[in-house]
């Protein structure tokens, strides 16, 4: 069994200054965490955090003492709702094991836990230091313990706790020069998914399995054909001619790489493929690279769930029905889960969203509504070209090396959007601040495993 532990990027932040006050002496907070469990993985997910205020404790720099009072209602609802309980605690002294102190703690307050919650599913304890870092273990309904395999923050960076050791390879040095030794490692331990293998995803794929992502997961549902072969990479006629799904072009494109990436392929489309999803659910990050609203409104509301980071990329080129063009814009979108979202930014409306269900669910009743004029915005087929197209990608992809590593100058909750206008010969970034907060999805951040299945009926 695989164990992991994922933070949501506002409960990292704000566990963090609880548990780091300035006065060099341990403090204490719960979290309510989802889960996700399935096929030898599980993993707790931080849904809610309570911060145990320190006049409840008896603190110290080397121990903190705390009432437990306060944490009966995540008792009450994990129970009811199959959810787990996380201590988290701080060493300011930086001590990266478990003290005899703690396991003393750990086995009083989880022998507790369990007698609450008759469920067979494991809770956590973990413990934070000053730069940060996070480690942990779970607890059985045995009282055994497991450290996590891996512990995980999407927020404004990327954070992942990993002690795993990869090989060196020999194409790699010039990424280690550029980013340095540990995010090369980390890239190599990464899984990462792109949902849509096309203009933009095409060449995400291509520049990911180059910096040397461990595993990518690439799902679409559709072949090759001749009118996207100005931008699809590493396509042929002989591959359109073949209807060859493009999932399957890429694979073989990558295998023939040889770069020591694991490719999982998809040919569906998400909304058909649990299996597909679940996949995804394991990912570090995901690039959703579709053109759909309700491809864009699934991948959001799966990253929210599982708190995976989730990178939108979208291309508009407008043309003037004369043979030129009258504007190109780009975008890519770093969604936090939990915060805003693609439709609190106005991305899409609610109608918008039904129009498009309606055409993937009920053709039919969709091009009726269509011609009484009762849908409007309908998905159609714009001009695209391979030299915008990788020029976003190549932007979506450095914003994943900035958060993992940081290089600009500017904090990356700057740059939460980053709007291209190519005609007009600018680059504009918004900061996650100036977006409306999405209620939805602070309310659901991290909930997991639920029925129905991300709260899509549909499903």
């Amino acid at each position: 069994m695989l164990y992991q532990l994922r933070i949501a990027g506002e409960h990292y932040k704000s566990l963090q200054q609880h548990l780091f006050p300035g006065d060099g002496k341990e403090a204490v907070a719960v979290a309510l965490c989802g889960r996700y469990e399935r096929d030898g993985v599980s993993i707790l997910l931080t849904h809610q955090i309570e911060l145990i205020p320190y006049d409840e404790c008896e603190r110290d720099p080397e121990f903190v003492h705390w009432k437990t009072q306060r944490i009966i209602p995540f008792l009450e609802r994990a129970e009811k709702e199959n959810l787990a309980i996380l201590k988290i605690h701080s060493h300011p002294g930086g001590y990266m094991q478990f003290s005899d102190t703690d396991d003393q703690s750990d086995g009083e307050l989880f022998q507790s836990v369990f007698g609450w919650c008759d469920h067979d599913g494991v809770h956590g304890s973990a413990v934070m230091v000053p730069d940060g870092q996070v480690f942990g273990r779970v607890f059985t309904p045995a009282m055994a313990t497991f450290a996590f395999d891996k512990i995980s923050v999407a927020g404004d960076s990327i954070r992942i706790f990993d002690n795993s050791t990869v090989e060196q390879d020999d194409f790699s040095i010039r990424t280690r020069q550029a980013f340095g030794e540990a995010t090369y490692n980390q890239l190599k331990k990464m899984k990462v998914g792109i949902v849509g293998c096309s203009g933009t995803g095409s060449p995400t794929i291509e520049q990911l399995v180059r910096l040397g992502v461990g595993t990518i997961v690439i799902v679409d549902p559709d072949t090759v054909e001749r009118k996207n072969l100005n931008r699809i990479l590493n396509t042929t006629k002989q591959d359109a001619d073949a209807s060859r799904f493009k999932t399957e072009v890429l694979a073989e494109t990558i295998h023939r790489m040889d770069l020591g990436t694991k490719v999982v392929t998809y040919s569906v489309n998400l909304y058909e493929s649990r299996e597909a999803m679940e996949e995804l659910i394991t990912c570090d990050v995901i690039y959703g690279c579709v053109d759909s609203v309700d491809g864009r409104h699934l991948i959001a509301q799966l990253t929210n769930f599982y708190l995976i980071p989730f990178f939108d990329l979208g291309v508009r080129l407008d043309a003037d029905g004369k043979g030129g063009i009258k504007g190109i814009t780009a975008s890519v979108h770093y969604i936090k889960p939990g915060c805003s979202t693609l439709f609190s930014r106005r991305l899409y409306t609610q109608e918008r969203l039904y129009s498009e269900n309606l055409k993937r669910q009920n053709p039919a009743d969709f091009e009726d509504q269509l011609k009484q004029g009762y849908v409007h915005n309908a998905n159609v087929d714009r001009p695209a070209v391979i030299s915008i197209n990788m020029q976003i990608s190549a932007m979506a992809v450095n914003e994943l090396l900035n958060r993992l590593h940081l290089f600009k100058d500017d904090d990356p909750e700057n740059y939460a959007k980053i709007t291209m206008d190519y005609t007009g010969g600018c680059i504009i970034n918004e900061a996650e601040s100036n977006f409306e907060q999405d209620v939805a999805a602070q309310k659901w951040v991290g909930r997991g495993d639920y029925k129905p299945f991300l709260r899509l009926t549909g499903l």
